[in-house]
């Protein structure tokens, strides 16, 4: 996870955690994730879920299309920069509604800018009208879905890339004095979605 998409959680989808929410999250790079140690509370419960063999996930080696989990079984199902790693996003999305509870939210961070990165696959960068054909077509409304840099807000004039948090060493210094005056600032631009299941 890179910096901007946790600044963007922070802005638009922490405030729909709630104390009591059940959250199955797609995909955690770690134990907890970021986004889980920010929002977590003792009532909630989260539960993980990945394609990966993991002996601290809830649901270790499913089908990328075929979750063993009920229908309507959770308040949030949340996935962060994992869209991108989904081979058939039109046939996984609709698997992320299916265990949704009506009147529930499944949110999603992917990247827009950030260079190609397998793991193991690389597939997608969707836009704001695409991420809204996709819930649509999964039977979800969208309430918000917009790509922005919350990190690049600071510098005048910005790039798409892999982010300002991964311009490092000496050739980081140099590029990040140089934005102070106006040349453009390498920074992530991300996605978020947030879209409900009707009840």
């Amino acid at each position: 996870m890179h910096r901007n998409s946790f600044l963007l959680f922070e802005k638009y989808a922490q405030p729909y955690f709630d104390d009591a929410a059940r959250v199955l999250e797609i995909g955690p790079s770690e134990f907890p994730s970021a986004y889980c140690a920010k929002v977590f509370r003792p009532a909630m419960q989260w539960d993980t879920l990945d394609i990966a063999e993991n002996s601290r996930l809830t649901y270790s080696g499913v089908g990328e299309y075929s979750f063993p989990v009920d229908d309507s079984t959770y308040d949030i199902v949340f996935s962060g920069q994992v869209l991108e790693h989904v081979r058939k996003i039109w046939r996984w999305m609709p698997e992320l509604a299916r265990v949704t509870k009506p009147g529930g939210l499944v949110i999603t961070l992917s990247p827009v800018s950030y260079p190609y990165h397998a793991a193991p696959h690389d597939c997608w960068r969707a836009h704001p009208e695409g991420m809204r054909a996709l819930c649509e077509d999964s039977g979800l409304v969208p309430e918000l879905c917009l790509s922005e840099s919350v990190e690049g807000a600071k510098y005048r004039r910005i790039i798409g890339g892999r982010g300002a948090d991964r311009v490092t060493g000496p050739k980081g210094l140099i590029w990040k004095s140089l934005a102070l005056f106006g040349f453009p600032m390498q920074v992530a631009i991300d996605l978020v979605t947030v879209a409900r299941k009707p009840k």
